[in-house]
């Protein structure tokens, strides 16, 4: 199975809410990534990293007794514990052979915990996939709404946190922490069995008061990390809206006022920084003095027993090298307490767009859209954004298979909604559509959306090269195919013409392409995906006339035989529609042919003939201007030449 599959069968993570993001509950809902039900390869990961884990430790304990052999042989006290055999007892007693030993446990030590994490890697970093492939795929599935109401930067800073916290969590507790309560359990038990109570007491009571140290700080700090992470994010997400408006910032001039709003964030993120740093250095300087006291504490009694007898030189050794080396796990519980700590923090904010249920669901067995012919119906549909601001108000028509049907209307008539909800990014208030007699709301939303063909009045691309975003709309199609929806759409000669053909990159959102070339991109893109709808939504709107008039009759060729709704801002563009529906404050106030609705002289008309009107005075214009320059001008010169120059025979040129 799949790695996606698996993912879809794990426990909800989305089920976590803000405030359960604790250790104990982000590890029981970790737990089935650690431990997945469908890999068996990373079980017996788990396992043997677990006997790794207990064989370096047991290795770990067993550096300072050789140490402390070692010593003892040097001094000659004969202290080496009584062997079964004269040859055993007799290495124990050498030098050589215990400093030889001393170093090859150290070895065994550093082995095999690196052999530890190599093998728990792939469990480690299987489970930070997996989460963020889920956290990934549904912030996909949450509402329009949702995504209108955030900011992208903010957004994906979010991801990217919580991926790394999760990365954080996993290895932190099961690499660190649970390693650190093995290794201090057998200190303990050491110390218990080679020395007496009163040094585990004090090695006790050293860990007890560094850990509460530890706790406090820490906490202290978290507020600081926080006002940090807000700072970062909103710096980020300045620097992104700046940027994706280069030319807008450009235009006005903006650049020094575009650089200060951010330096004004970096200026937070500078202090909260400042602060997190300087809290971290008292935090690591109050372990260090408490770590030392419980040091000097132990050598101190150790050193009264060795002048009373009961221990030897190297017993002496030993404690050191034992609390030597308590002190590196000892060290890494604060520093893992730390980051377990921030990335709960980190992590909130993820568990939070985990929490958030899609606005949009499929109901439960909902089965796939059947188009028959493609008949459309909206019938007595109200919605409304807002509960205050109603937007349509029981409204009814019908687009006839294979027909074309326009919406037009004045600014906020509520005409790109009609083409919201026919996409079902929001559901009806009231009312229903109807797609060949089934309601919307009772298919899945792959199949609707597979069945319905968008080209938007702002074509975003991917920033990839032009055979990826015409391949997006259907993306099993051959280079062939792909190449035969780009002439259909009147765009193969020019991308023949670049350099790189195809293969050229687009750049982000499409910036490097003029906004006739990306809504021929998308027209390529809809023909690829040859749906029986059709939604167009305002395709034009943004386009000078001549483009517009290209643009237009690939749109004619597309929509042949489909059934055809258009979102109209032009006029121009919808004249020969089978129907105008016209569209005022969220009501139908009129509808017919274009011919009917002019002569009916209603709003309608008004607009036609206010458009024409806008439309003559531009040209008129432009002939002026085009007059005044005549005398000197040179030929003009065009960003793309709209045809080759003819050529011309020598007998012409002599006339």
């Amino acid at each position: 199975m799949n790695d996606q599959a698996s993912a879809a069968n794990a426990v909800p993570v989305s089920r976590v809410t803000v405030g359960e993001a604790t250790l104990l509950r982000t590890l029981v809902h970790l737990w089935p990534y650690i431990w997945p039900s469908d890999r068996r390869d990373l079980k017996q990961r788990v396992l043997a990293a677990t006997v790794l884990l207990f064989l370096a430790k047991l290795a770990t304990i067993a550096v300072p007794f050789t140490f402390k052999w070692a010593t003892d042989a040097l001094v000659g006290n004969g202290s080496a514990p009584v062997a079964p055999s004269s040859w055993l007892a007799w290495a124990m007693a050498a030098p050589v052979v215990m400093t030889l030993a001393y170093g090859g446990m150290r070895i065994v030590m550093a082995v095999l915990g690196q052999v530890r994490d190599g093998v728990f890697a792939k469990v480690a970093m299987h489970a930070v996939r997996r989460l963020a492939f889920m956290a990934f795929e549904h912030m996909h599935a949450l509402s329009l709404r949702f995504h209108l109401e955030r900011r992208t930067g903010g957004l994906t800073r979010v991801l990217q946190r919580g991926r790394d916290a999760i990365e954080t969590i996993v290895r932190m507790v099961i690499v660190q922490l649970v390693p650190t309560f093995v290794e201090l359990g057998l200190i303990v038990i050491v110390l218990l069995r080679a020395f007496d109570w009163r040094y585990a007491l004090v090695v006790l009571a050293t860990v007890a008061a560094f850990l509460a140290f530890t706790y406090a700080a820490t906490e202290w700090r978290i507020t600081i990390r926080r006002t940090m992470n807000e700072s970062d994010s909103d710096a980020n997400v300045k620097a992104i809206d700046s940027l994706l408006n280069y030319e807008t910032v450009k235009y006005f001039g903006a650049e020094e006022r575009e650089a200060r709003r951010y330096d004004r964030s970096m200026a937070r993120y500078e202090d909260a920084s400042i602060k997190a740093y300087t809290s971290l250095a008292l935090l690591n300087g109050g372990q260090a003095v408490l770590f030392t006291l419980g040091l000097a504490g132990a050598m101190v009694m150790c050193a009264y027993d060795v002048r009373a007898g009961k221990q030897t030189v190297g017993d002496f050794v030993m404690i050191n090298a034992m609390m030597i080396q308590l002190y590196q796990p000892l060290n890494f519980m604060g520093m893992v307490y730390r980051e377990i700590k921030q990335a709960i923090i980190d992590i909130e904010n993820m568990f939070a767009i985990l929490a958030v249920e899609p606005e949009i669901e499929d109901r439960p067995g909902a089965p796939p859209l059947n188009v028959t012919r493609g008949n459309i119906r909206f019938e007595d549909v109200t919605f409304s954004y807002d509960p205050d601001r109603q937007i349509l108000d029981r409204i009814s028509f019908d687009v006839p298979a294979g027909r074309t049907v326009a919406v037009v209307g004045p600014s906020g008539a509520g005409k790109s909604t009609i083409s919201r909800l026919l996409f079902r990014f929001y559901d009806v208030t009231g009312g229903r559509i109807l797609i060949d007699g089934q309601d919307i709301r009772d298919v899945t939303q792959k199949s609707l959306r597979a069945a319905i063909g968008m080209v938007p009045q702002d074509t975003v691309l991917f920033n990839d090269t032009i055979r990826y975003n015409i391949r997006y709309g259907r993306w099993e199609a051959s280079d062939g195919e792909v190449e035969e929806a780009a002439r259909l759409a009147r765009i193969d000669g020019f991308i023949r013409l670049a350099p790189k053909g195809y293969e050229t990159e687009v750049g982000e959102r499409g910036l490097k392409l003029s906004g006739g070339e990306k809504q021929r991109v998308a027209i390529a893109r809809t023909i690829l995906k040859s749906p029986p709808i059709l939604l167009l939504d305002e395709a034009t709107s943004a386009l000078d006339s001549h483009t517009e008039k290209e643009i237009q009759d690939a749109l004619d060729r597309v929509s042949q035989n489909r059934t055809t709704l258009v979102i109209a801002h032009r006029l121009s563009t919808i004249v020969g529609a089978d129907e105008i529906i016209v569209l005022d404050q969220g009501t139908i106030v009129e509808r017919g042919t274009h011919h009917e609705l002019l002569a009916a002289a209603g709003l309608y008309a008004s607009m036609w003939n206010r458009q024409r009107e806008a439309e003559e005075a531009r040209e008129k214009l432009a002939r002026v201007a085009d007059d005044e320059r005549a005398p000197n001008r040179n030929p003009p010169v065009m960003d793309e030449p709209l045809a080759e120059p003819a050529e011309v025979e020598p007998a012409q040129a002599a006339e």
